[in-house]
């Protein structure tokens, strides 16, 4: 079993699921100082900064050698798009993760999502607001919350919004092919987050002293869908996408990050028009 050092409160931090937002977490806690150790099942990169475990959340067998930390991020992801997968992550292979961990953790954040949200005709939305998940990825969350809501593990969950950043500009494409389209004067918003300013967000949640139990992660400026569409296919110099329906199963609504904010945080890229122009 690794022995490691506990000199501060979350000096230690076990990051399950360390992919692409996992991955960008760990970096900016190895950044701080902080001893990172990043689980993941599949084959993972060398870095010495870094102490890398193998394990299968949904195999408990696979974690019986986790070692004491103080604190735990849970970012991990499906690998499949239906209820199955999700519930083998979020319910199944979040409790093995912190049940097989031999001291329980003073703080765990979950990376949540907000899909547990419903429709709201364009309306703001917040920590407040109840939950109405449309679909089975959002209720299967909302039951991962609550799970977690009832442990004393110093629980938190952070419900991001869309993500987008290196690596996930398959929109551009789109616009490029002229496969989109968008629901035009009808004033259905999108809701994004840099994924750096996602990790950022992560790590930072992390450092606070007496954090609330629940968190929205978004950029500033919810857009309206076609107000943004439009610009990034200027950008691209490609046609404005076409009038259309809404996306389904996701609700038109506008998140706020006003109690992340408060905490102090700041996104590097608080408008989506200004961190897809930094990508294009």
């Amino acid at each position: 079993m690794l022995a490691i050092s506990h000199p501060q409160k979350n000096e230690t931090v076990l990051i399950a699921g360390a992919g692409d937002v996992g991955g960008r977490v760990a970096r900016r806690l190895v950044a701080q100082g902080k001893h990172v150790i990043a689980l993941r099942r599949g084959e993972v990169t060398p870095d010495p900064a870094i102490r890398w475990l193998r394990g299968d959340l949904t195999r408990p067998d696979t974690l019986c050698d986790l070692p004491k930390v103080d604190a735990v991020v849970f970012a991990a992801t499906p690998d499949a798009r239906d209820e199955r997968a999700y519930r083998a992550i979020f319910v199944d292979g979040f409790r093995h993760l912190l049940e097989a961990l031999p001291v329980p953790p003073s703080r765990t954040l979950f990376v949540s999502s907000t899909a547990v949200y419903g429709e709201h005709a364009g309306d703001w939305v917040d920590e407040t607001t109840p939950t109405d998940p449309p679909g089975f990825n959002g209720r299967v969350l909302v039951e991962a919350e609550d799970w977690l809501a009832s442990r004393d593990v110093g629980g938190m969950s952070l419900r991001l919004a869309g993500l987008y950043g290196p690596g996930r500009t398959q929109l551009f494409e789109r616009l490029r092919e002229g496969s989109v389209s968008v629901p035009r004067g009808r004033g259905v918003f999108a809701n994004r987050m840099h994924v750096d300013d996602a990790a950022a967000a992560i790590a930072h949640l992390l450092s606070l002293d007496a954090p609330e139990s629940l968190y929205v992660g978004v950029d500033d400026t919810p857009l309206p869908v076609d107000e943004l569409y439009d610009y990034l296919a200027g950008l691209l110099g490609a046609a404005p996408p076409p009038d259309g329906p809404p996306v389904a199963g996701i609700g038109n609504k506008r998140l706020s990050n006003a109690r992340l904010r408060a905490t102090g945080f700041r996104c590097r890229w608080p408008d989506a028009r200004m961190g897809y122009a930094a990508l294009i």
